[in-house]
């Protein structure tokens, strides 16, 4: 069995990359709304863009189309 683990924003603090590393958990997702730190490397960890929900968003607030949508 695989552990997978996500969380909203990776901020990683102190040793939280090097606790994932050496965690039982196979992969780490998170949203890019936190830039991940230079110069830190982990394979576990994933990130998911949000460009595409955010650039959706702006567009229809622009073209006052509801944004309800994106939230079902």
């Amino acid at each position: 069995m695989d552990v997978i683990a996500c969380a909203s924003h990776g901020v990683l603090s102190g040793p939280a990359v090097e606790r994932i590393e050496k965690s039982v958990l196979k992969e780490v997702y998170f949203l890019d709304t936190v830039p991940p730190k230079a110069g830190v490397a982990c394979d576990k960890i994933k990130y998911l863009s949000v460009a595409h929900m955010f650039a959706e968003a702006i567009e229809r607030i622009y073209e006052e189309v509801s944004v309800s949508k994106l939230f079902v």
